[in-house]
């Protein structure tokens, strides 16, 4: 990890949760509030929870997260969820460009761009998902297909932004793999010189989060590999007995 930025341990609830799981978040909470953490630690519930979230937590040290926003402001776009909308909601951060968006609903980086200007203008700090399938990294194309993504969906308005990159091997999340110490430390350095690159000085500070099953037994070894500025956890977040190692291993 980066010594001079300070780690984010980010959960994605995805399509989980209901008003009973609420009380998970304020088991975390309440943890961090007796002994607090190293990190900053956010969660991203689904839409329908981050109000009760937000208010239930408010105060603490846990900040929410959305997990997407539509592209546009406002408008004829029935079932979208505009960043205001999150806002308002009490949401501070927003997931962009996840694998899943991606893949399932054809999302290109230049939405995932759009979607990032939309996010800035309403004061939202993204966290922009990038990463690699099976196929492209078994061709020898990761570290290009990654590299293309971080130039193709970071827009130069972040320069004057806090934003945090996630690496997420598409391949790794859900399936319980994890590549190895170097792979990721490999994939880490290359983003770190794409951001540079980029967007200069505030592409060198920016956290760089690894997504991909991380779990209580890996989050030591993961996030001691130099570049990784922290997590964008799965299903290890869901719960406050499975999420606050991995908080803890910072």
């Amino acid at each position: 990890m980066t010594d001079s930025i300070r780690a984010l341990i980010a959960g994605n609830w995805k399509m989980n949760g209901l008003e009973a799981q609420l009380g998970e978040a304020e088991a975390i909470a309440a943890a961090l509030a007796s002994e607090p953490a190293r990190a900053r630690v956010a969660l991203c519930p689904p839409a329908t929870l981050i109000s009760r979230m937000a208010q239930r937590l408010k105060g603490g040290a846990v900040e929410i997260g959305a997990q997407d926003i539509a592209a546009q402001a406002s408008g004829a776009f029935t079932g979208d969820v505009s960043a205001a909308m999150v806002a308002d909601a009490g949401a501070r951060l927003v997931i962009l460009g996840h694998s899943e968006r991606r893949a399932l609903h054809g999302e290109d980086d230049a939405e995932v761009a759009r979607k990032v200007e939309a996010a800035l203008a309403c004061g939202l700090e993204p966290i922009v998902c990038v990463g690699e399938t099976l196929d492209q990294r078994q061709a020898g194309r990761a570290a290009a297909i990654v590299r293309g993504q971080v130039e193709a969906s970071l827009p130069p308005a972040l320069k004057a932004h806090a934003f945090c990159v996630a690496y997420e091997p598409v391949w790794a999340i859900g399936t319980g793999l994890t590549p190895s110490s170097a792979e990721i430390a490999a994939l880490h350095a290359d983003i770190r010189a794409a951001l540079v690159e980029r967007l200069g000085d505030t592409g060198r500070r920016a956290p760089i989060l690894y997504g991909g099953s991380v779990k209580p037994a890996n989050a030591a070894e993961i996030l001691a590999l130099p570049e990784v500025g922290g997590a964008l956890v799965g299903g290890a977040s869901l719960t406050a007995a499975d999420f606050l190692p991995i908080i803890r291993a910072v």
